[in-house]
C-alpha cells in the first residue's frame, strides 16, 4: 500500500484486532492492554500510518478550542495597519489568558476568501469589517458558525455586531479644536464609497455606503454646527486611509487661500502621516496645526508630538467578542461602546 493511502480501518485488518481497539490505542490508550497496544502501535509504524487525523478528531469532538479573526485583506493587513494590528494584539491577550488559539483569515480575492473562511479550522470568526464587510458576513453566515462584526459598515440590526459610537466621537474632536479656538479647520475622511479618492461634498457623504465614515462626518458638522461653521465650507477629502491619498488630500487642503489651522482626522493612521506631512514641509504642530486623530492605537502615544485622539477600548472590544464567540452569545442586536478622548501634544489652540 502506498503509505498516503493507509487508513485505520487498515491498520486494525493488518493487526488482527478490531477497529474500536485500534482506534481507543490512539485516542484512549490507557483501556487497551499493554501487549494489544504495542501490538498495534508496531504495525501502525510498519505500515507508515501516523495516527488518525487530528482535523477530523477536533471536528468530531465539536469544539477546536480556536477564534478565526477575518478581513477582506492580504494577510499584510493584520501587521501593517495600526488599528488591525491594536485590535488584534487585544484579542490575543484576551485568547491566551483562556487558552485559546487564533488564526488569521484573510484574502483580498472572494474565491480566496471564500476557500479560507470554509477551511478554517476554528469556533467561530471575528470579522474585521472596515472593508467588504458585507462579503465577509455572507460567508460566515454560509459557514454557520458562531460570528461577530467589528467596525461594520452596514447597519442591518440582524448582524451581531459591537461598534464604537462614531458619531458622538467625532463631535467630542470636533468641539475639544473649536474650544481650543480653531475656525479653520480640514478632514481628512476615511473611504465614503469604493473607488473615490479626493474632495467630497454634502450629498456624497450623506449616501455613502460606509456608516462608520458618515457618521464621523456627521459628528464634525454637528459639533462646529453649534460654533457657527455651517457644513458646507468645511473641506473634506476622502481618502483609502494610505500615504499617497492623505498627502493629496494634504496638497488640497494646504493650496486654500487659508488653510486649516486644525486637522480632523478620521483615523490615527491619517493623523500620524499628516503629522510627518506637516514636519516635512516646515510646518510645527501644534503651533501652526493642531492634529486630532480617531483610534488610540499605540503608535499615537510614541510620536512627538504625542497624537491627541478618540480612543476606542480595545481591551474590551476584544474581551467581549471573544466571549460572545466562544459561549455563542452573540449580541442580539448591534452593541456600541463609547471611546475617549486623550489629549496630548498634538492639539493646542491657534497661533494669534
Amino acid at each position: 500500500m502506498a503509505k498516503g493511502t493507509i487508513r485505520l480501518a487498515d491498520v486494525a485488518k493488518a493487526a488482527g484486532v478490531s477497529q474500536g481497539t485500534a482506534s481507543n490505542v490512539f485516542s484512549r490508550p490507557d483501556v487497551v492492554r499493554e501487549e494489544v497496544r504495542e501490538h498495534v502501535l508496531e504495525t501502525a509504524r510498519r505500515l507508515g500510518y501516523a495516527g488518525p487525523s487530528l482535523k477530523g478528531r477536533l471536528l468530531r469532538a465539536g469544539k477546536v478550542n480556536a477564534i478565526g479573526v477575518a478581513a477582506v485583506e492580504p494577510l499584510a493587513y493584520f501587521f501593517d495597519d495600526p488599528w488591525a494590528r491594536a485590535l488584534l494584539a487585544a484579542v490575543s491577550q484576551v485568547c491566551d489568558a483562556s487558552g485559546t488559539g487564533l488564526a488569521l483569515v484573510s484574502a483580498k480575492d472572494r474565491h480566496k476568501l471564500d476557500w479560507n473562511i470554509k477551511s478554517a479550522l476554528v469556533d467561530g470568526f471575528i470579522l474585521l469589517c472596515v472593508e467588504g464587510g458585507e462579503k465577509l458576513v455572507q460567508l460566515t453566515r454560509e459557514r454557520q458558525l458562531p460570528f461577530v462584526a467589528l467596525a461594520l459598515n452596514d447597519e442591518d440590526s440582524s448582524i451581531p455586531s459591537i461598534s464604537v459610537d462614531n458619531l458622538g466621537g467625532a463631535a467630542v474632536a470636533a468641539r475639544h479644536l473649536a474650544e481650543l479656538g480653531h475656525r479653520r479647520f480640514g478632514v481628512l475622511a476615511t473611504e465614503f464609497s469604493d473607488d473615490h479618492v479626493g474632495p467630497a461634498g454634502i450629498a456624497e457623504i450623506e449616501r455613502a455606503i460606509y456608516s462608520t465614515s458618515r457618521n464621523r462626518a456627521l459628528g464634525y458638522w454637528q459639533a462646529l454646527d453649534a460654533f457657527g461653521i455651517r457644513r458646507e465650507t468645511l473641506p473634506i477629502y476622502e481618502t483609502i486611509n494610505d500615504k499617497p491619498s492623505v498627502e493629496a488630500g494634504l496638497e488640497y487642503l494646504f493650496s486654500a487661500p487659508e488653510p486649516p489651522t486644525a486637522i480632523l482626522a478620521m483615523s490615527d493612521n491619517i493623523a500620524l502621516l499628516t503629522i510627518n506631512w506637516l514636519r516635512a514641509r516646515g510646518l510645527s504642530v501644534p503651533r501652526d496645526v493642531s492634529v486630532i486623530g480617531f483610534d488610540g492605537v499605540p503608535e499615537g502615544g510614541m510620536v512627538e508630538p504625542g497624537l491627541t485622539t478618540m480612543a476606542q477600548p480595545f481591551a474590551e472590544i476584544a474581551q467581549r467578542a471573544v466571549q460572545a464567540v466562544l459561549h455563542d452569545s452573540m449580541p442580539t442586536e448591534g452593541e456600541m461602546i463609547g471611546v475617549s478622548l486623550i489629549v496630548r501634544g498634538s492639539t493646542a489652540a491657534p497661533k494669534q
